[in-house]
């Protein structure tokens, strides 16, 4: 199937005349008719137009490819922490019927157990297209099931032919219904095997370096999908490699939140400090229930949160006090979570619908226009993202950093009258798709395409396999 991308090689890139080049600086700089030059995969400069073209005067220097970026605000490249790659293969099952999580989920294992390495590739394929075109440069996926001949690689393929900087996470579930866990036996692992996996992972493709385009996350799926031994091995084992992170999901519904009192007499926050799982090598999808003491320990342990609107608006979880956990100089970052429990990889939406969801439902306080900007929206998605994940060369526009940077149109139809504040209005009007994107210094898309992707072809073998794996599971 020719799915394959092709990625545009140039030592020297000139992005010039941007309406407006967001920098996420110290000083969260705004530059108009704003210029970056990338030197190989750095930012070398960033300016005016005007300024760059005379650093590249002084330094007798020239770019190897020069790209009018008029009519465009220039971005960071946007940061996914928290997806589930393998669930575009079951968008609106579940969603479509108004469940909530636990049922959610008790519907789609069973049709999950029914995947093979090609559809874990396949739809990891299909949903980074989906994220990068929405502006994700780096991506953190959660895959927690490996049924038949699944394995992490399925997904690592998907992602380096793309070339999008790849955060994947090798995922686990051990505390099947038998033993009092939400997820049936048959898609459940041996922990032995499991950590086993863990290492090889590790030993086959984390590179800790700085600019790395793939670095190992360690994720135990959920408080009630495995052991509390699972747990503190996972950690014991990631802390003895450099820049191994630690995440799972946690306080994402009042079911769970039942769940851990019942079975382990506490709150989902403090089971975790009890098994060591809380640090800046550590961070948490979803986290809606929290009260200020939790969101306190979050501040001071440096812990991390994945902040998931859409799929926690859409399965009914609940809204997470985000503005209380930034004013409490909580890490928190962005995630479209799986598409299964979202049906969408929009991560500029995303940012969006977190704008929108504070304004109205900061718990305990009326509804306030401007309790969260599209400004600090950006901001979570951007540099937000990158501390989450453990990253100081992402997430903002400096020279030094790793060139990854997107450019959204601002002359188009949906932001027609929306220029009096051209980076507001990425949020405020309809969110839209890249125009270019810069990965690690390379050209993944121009003109809002992939070069050299068929994703015709792409599309249609996905929504075979997903047919196929439905039919397997008589789920249709």
């Amino acid at each position: 199937m020719p799915i394959q991308s092709s990625l545009e090689i140039v030592s020297t890139l000139l992005l010039e005349h941007a309406e407006v080049l967001v920098t996420m600086d110290r000083d969260r700089g705004e530059i108009a008719d704003g210029a970056i030059l990338v030197n190989d995969r750095q930012i070398q400069c960033v300016g005016t137009t005007s300024e760059v073209r005379q650093w590249l005067l002084d330094n007798k220097q020239k770019a190897d490819k020069i790209i009018d970026a008029s009519g465009t605000v220039i971005l960071p490249g946007l940061v996914n922490c928290h997806h589930h790659l393998h669930q575009t293969l079951t968008r609106s099952i579940g969603t479509a019927q108004g469940l909530s999580l636990f049922d959610w989920l008790k519907t789609l294992y069973p049709i999950w157990g029914k995947m093979d390495s090609e559809a874990v590739y396949v739809s990891a394929k299909l949903g980074l297209v989906e994220l990068m075109l929405s502006g994700a440069t780096t991506v953190a996926d959660h895959l927690y099931l490996f049924p038949n001949d699944v394995k992490l690689d399925d997904e690592i393929r998907a992602a380096q032919e793309l070339g999008v900087r790849f955060h994947p996470s090798r995922g686990s579930m051990s505390l099947g219904q038998s033993q009092g866990g939400l997820p049936p036996d048959e898609v459940c692992e041996n922990e032995e095997d499991i950590l086993a996996d863990c290492k090889r992972v590790i030993e086959t493709f984390h590179d800790p370096a700085p600019l790395s385009m793939l670095r190992i996350v360690l994720a135990p799926c959920s408080p009630f999908s495995v052991t509390a031994d699972l747990m503190k091995k996972t950690a014991e084992l990631a802390r003895r490699y450099p820049a191994v992170n630690l995440h799972t999901h946690l306080a994402e519904s009042i079911d769970e939140t039942r769940f851990c009192q019942q079975q382990y007499g506490m709150q989902p926050l403090e089971y975790m400090q009890s098994l060591g799982w809380t640090g800046d090598d550590v961070w948490f999808a979803h986290t809606v229930y929290q009260n200020a003491e939790e969101i306190a320990t979050l501040a001071r342990t440096r812990t991390g949160v994945c902040h998931c609107p859409s799929s926690n608006m859409i399965l009914a979880s609940g809204i997470a006090p985000i503005r209380e956990m930034l004013d409490a100089e909580v890490r928190v970052g962005l995630g479209v979570d799986g598409s299964a429990s979202n049906d969408s990889n929009h991560l500029l939406g995303e940012a969006r619908q977190a704008m929108l969801l504070q304004r109205v439902g900061w718990p305990g306080f009326e509804s306030k226009a401007d309790r969260l900007s599209a400004r600090e929206a950006l901001e979570i998605a951007t540099l937000g993202g990158a501390a989450v994940l453990g990253r100081n060369d992402i997430g903002s526009l400096e020279s030094g950093k790793a060139a990854d940077m997107v450019a959204f149109r601002i002359d188009d139809l949906q932001h027609a009258g929306g220029l009096s504040d051209p980076v507001a209005a990425l949020l405020t009007c309809a969110p839209g798709s890249v125009w270019l994107s810069v990965i690690n210094g390379q050209i993944v898309v121009e003109n809002g395409e992939f070069p050299g992707l068929d994703i015709e072809a792409l599309v249609t073998r996905h929504n075979q396999l997903s047919q196929q794996l439905l039919e397997k599971a008589g789920a249709q």
